[in-house]
């Protein structure tokens, strides 16, 4: 931090941070922990049943084996296939204690190499990683790194009001840009409080489009009137406030409807 600290006095000394605008973004980091060595409650689950699999098939083949005449071959057989179960019972034991530890943690996981690290999704479908999420804040101008911050949250949504004040160029205001997996309300706001002007995309959340309906942005808001202007050009109303999930809803309908020319 005071090499990153003393780096940022440097450029700025020298004219390159002129400019108040940053970009921030998060990068994956693997720790030194293998994916096998970290649990989570659904690995926990996968891992009992496929051990509860191999007990129930190593048992029926030592009852299938009681039931033929004893031979040399049989015995070892026997024996081999009863070390397995120990070695099962053992394992299962093990994850009976990891399972404690991992309930008692805050997040529910537990990375046993690197206590620290957590598994988080990385961009490619169906790949992970076990490691940290790097916030990084750069300049727009020279892409120099202004701050940086190690996180162990595998989503960036509520990092940006965080990053944005510590990228603060000794300047009064500041201007932020970021991807849409930076998009929350309360992040947003606070950056706003802070004096930061934030711009990033909003995520399309919602099925609508992809269900062929028409999705929020296709309503325009009428400020003067307090209403919205649905795709087929009826007025929806305000008609009450409520609140869900902490977030104060204020909603909007019309009664028009039922006869659209666009309703299918």
């Amino acid at each position: 931090r005071k090499v990153c600290a003393r780096f940022v006095e440097l450029c700025r000394d020298i004219g390159l941070l002129a400019t108040a605008s940053v970009a921030i973004d998060g990068s994956k980091f693997k720790a030194v922990n293998n994916r096998d060595r970290n649990f989570t409650r659904a690995k926990m689950e996968r891992r009992r049943a496929q051990l509860e699999e191999s007990v129930a098939r190593y048992l029926s083949q030592l009852d299938t084996a009681d039931r033929q005449e004893p031979t040399e071959a049989l015995a070892t057989k026997v024996t081999r296939l009863t070390e397995k179960l120990t070695k099962l019972k053992e394992e299962m034991g093990k994850l009976a204690v990891y399972e404690k530890q991992m309930l008692a943690s805050p997040d529910q996981q537990i990375s046993l190499t690197d206590p620290d690290s957590r598994s988080m999704a990385t961009s490619g479908r169906g790949s992970g990683v076990v490691g940290y999420n790097v916030q990084v804040a750069v300049d727009t101008e020279h892409h120099l790194i202004v701050t940086h911050e190690v996180t162990n949250s595998g989503s960036d949504r509520a990092q940006l009001a965080n990053m944005a004040k510590q990228a603060v160029l000794k300047t009064e205001t500041l201007e932020a840009v970021a991807d849409r997996g930076y998009f929350n309300s309360p992040e947003i706001l606070a950056c706003h409080e802070a004096g930061i002007t934030v711009t990033l995309p909003k995520p399309l959340t919602s099925g609508a489009k992809a269900d062929g309906r028409f999705g929020k942005q296709d309503f325009a808001y009428l400020p003067e009137e307090d209403a919205y202007r649905c795709p087929a050009g009826e007025r929806l109303s305000y008609r009450y406030t409520n609140e869900e999930d902490g977030k104060v809803l204020r909603r909007y309908w019309t009664t028009a409807c039922q006869s659209c020319s666009l309703k299918t």
